[in-house]
This record gives C-alpha cells, structure tokens and sequence, in this order.
C-alpha cells in the first residue's frame, strides 16, 4: 500500500529531478532539437536513442522505488529510509541503480530534446551525486548496516552495472527470510 511518505519521497526527489527541473529548463531556454537538425530518416536515431535510454532508466527507478518500499521497508527519502540492505533486483547489478536510473532518464531527455542545457543539468547532477553518495551516504551506510554493507560494496559496483549479477551469497538473511 503506498503510504503519504512514499508518494512525497517519489515527487520531491525523483520526480522534480527527472520532470520538474528539465520542463523548467526546456521552457525557460526554449532549446529543443529533436532528431538534432539531421534529415530525416536520420533524425529518428537520436530521437529513439534518447527514447531507450529513458525508458531503461525509468525501469531502474521504478524497480527500485519498488523495492525500497517492499523489501526495504521504507523508501528513497532521507527522513524515512529503508529499514534493511536492499541487495536484489537491480541492486545485485549496480549500488545504485536510482541514481544510475534518473541519470539515464536526465541523459535520454537531453539526447532527445537536442538539448545542451539539459545535457550541462545531467552532468551537474552526475557531479553533485559523485560527490554526495560516496562522501555522505555511503559511509551512513556502512555505519547503520555494517559488514554486510561492506561486503555489497566489495561484490557490486557503484555506478557501471555489473554482469553476471551478484548472488548476494556472503550477506546474512535479513530477519525472518527462510534459508
């Protein structure tokens, strides 16, 4: 069941991140290029570029929100975080497959808008989140989860998704999950 929490979390941070702030930027700059000036049928190229890589982003977000809320029991937002590690779905890929999400839909709009502005915002939030994830809440991860965080960060990249996916097979059984 989504709860208040839930929804708030999805629409301040996500939401404002990935529509909020590009449809800002689109309106206020006006750059749009889509399918880039080139002839047609070449201008479908990066309009379906962008179209993929949005939706493959959109998937990472979605299943991760999912999962935050199910198996984590809490969700994306700092003021009510998951209770438990989250390390299945795509979090057995990449550690952070939100992040790695929204930038794949930022990326996507840029590429299919023919956008600079929206491209120059994708790398501004890739910045800020370099910086942010494993300066500030990486270690708070590694301090409310221990070991068995640190044992997913040694197994699982932060940002490239791995293949084969990890199997999670060194972090203990979350309370109440049958072996």
């Amino acid at each position: 069941m989504l709860t208040l929490k839930s929804v708030l979390a999805v629409v301040l941070l996500p939401f404002t991140a990935a529509v909020v702030i590009p449809l800002l930027l689109i309106r206020s700059v006006g750059s749009i290029r889509i399918g880039w000036g080139l002839p047609s049928p070449a201008s479908a190229l990066p309009a379906a570029a962008g179209i993929l890589l949005a939706a493959v982003g959109l998937y990472f977000l979605i299943g991760t929100i999912r999962l935050f809320r199910i198996a984590g029991k809490g969700t994306l937002a700092p003021w009510h975080p998951p209770q438990t590690l989250v390390v299945e779905g795509p979090y057995r890929f990449v550690r952070n497959p939100m992040i790695t999400g929204v930038a794949g839909i930022l990326l996507g709009e840029a590429i299919f808008f023919g956008s600079l502005p929206l491209f120059l915002y994708f790398l501004l939030f890739a910045a800020v989140n370099g910086i942010y994830i494993p300066g500030l809440e990486e270690p708070a991860l590694d301090r409310r989860f221990g070991p068995a965080y640190a044992e997913y960060k040694r197994n699982v990249p932060r940002w490239i998704p791995r293949y084969p996916p990890w199997n999670g097979q060194h972090i203990p059984p979350r309370e109440g999950d049958s072996q």
